[in-house]
């Protein structure tokens, strides 16, 4: 856990978040600011700054993020109408909270390219 990030303190209970799904690896919560209908975040519970971080230790976080994205596109019924799972490296990329958080994004159509 890293004392100064966002969502390591949000895994600790210190801020509250509207929590769709956690299991003893993962947290999926609501995004704060939604980016479209249905807009959840997946985060390793392990602090793990981004995708860049990864290792080979990191293998079973990163599968339980995947199985997490899946199950919340089901529960929110967009496995069928089709969801993007995005993750951002870096802050020109996008990344604003250095915690690696994958975005389960659905709802309504989405445009290519994105950004």
């Amino acid at each position: 856990m890293s004392e100064d990030c966002l969502f390591c303190q949000i895994v600790a209970g210190k801020i509250p978040a509207d929590t769709v799904l956690e299991t003893d690896r993962i947290l999926a919560f609501r995004d704060i600011n939604p980016q479209a209908p249905v807009h959840v975040l997946v985060i390793p519970k392990k602090h793990i700054v981004s995708a860049m971080e990864l290792g080979d230790a990191d293998g079973e976080d990163l599968a339980a993020c995947f199985e997490a994205a899946r199950e919340v596109a089901r529960n929110e019924r967009l496995d069928s109408g089709g969801f993007r799972l995005v993750t951002n490296h870096g802050a020109e990329a996008g990344q604003s909270v250095f915690h690696l958080h994958f975005h389960v994004l659905g709802g309504r159509a989405m445009g290519w390219p994105p950004g």
